[in-house]
């Protein structure tokens, strides 16, 4: 399964785009991070366009989407996947292969799964709105 538009719009919406290179807040500034959430190889200084965040945000997403069909082991549909990958983009598929929700999830238990995404609200133990907003809305499209 590969991420849907939806997925692609919820993911860019939350991410938001960045054409110059910034230091990430919640890590207190590192990894430096540029387009939609890229990091791997991004120093200070760097500069992209936007059709090459379309394609950082595309080779990326690869990466999550394997992890996810790897990690999942019960079948669901195009919106969960979505949202799941949205959710491991995030946060890394680290957190999704540890946590009570993916656990939940390949159980069976679709809705105790998603009642786990705004436990996924915290960075450096202080409560993030814009996280509490992310998990909200993939939980409302693993819902849906």
């Amino acid at each position: 399964m590969i991420t849907s538009q939806k997925g692609i719009d919820l993911i860019k919406q939350f991410e938001g785009l960045e054409l110059k290179a910034y230091p990430d807040p919640a890590t207190g500034g590192k990894p430096w991070t540029i387009g939609y959430g890229h990091t791997e190889d991004v120093k200070q200084g760097d500069k992209i366009s936007e059709l090459e965040a379309e394609e950082f945000l595309k080779d990326d997403l690869k990466l999550f989407e394997a992890e996810v069909s790897r990690l999942v082991k019960v079948s669901i549909n195009q919106n969960q996947f979505d949202a799941l990958v949205s959710f491991a983009f995030n946060l890394g598929s680290n957190a999704l292969k540890g946590s009570t929700l993916l656990k939940r999830l390949n159980e069976g238990n679709f809705h105790s799964a998603a009642d786990q995404f705004t436990r996924w609200v915290y960075a450096n133990n202080k409560f993030m709105q814009g996280l509490y907003n992310r998990r909200q809305a993939e939980r409302e499209l693993f819902l849906s």
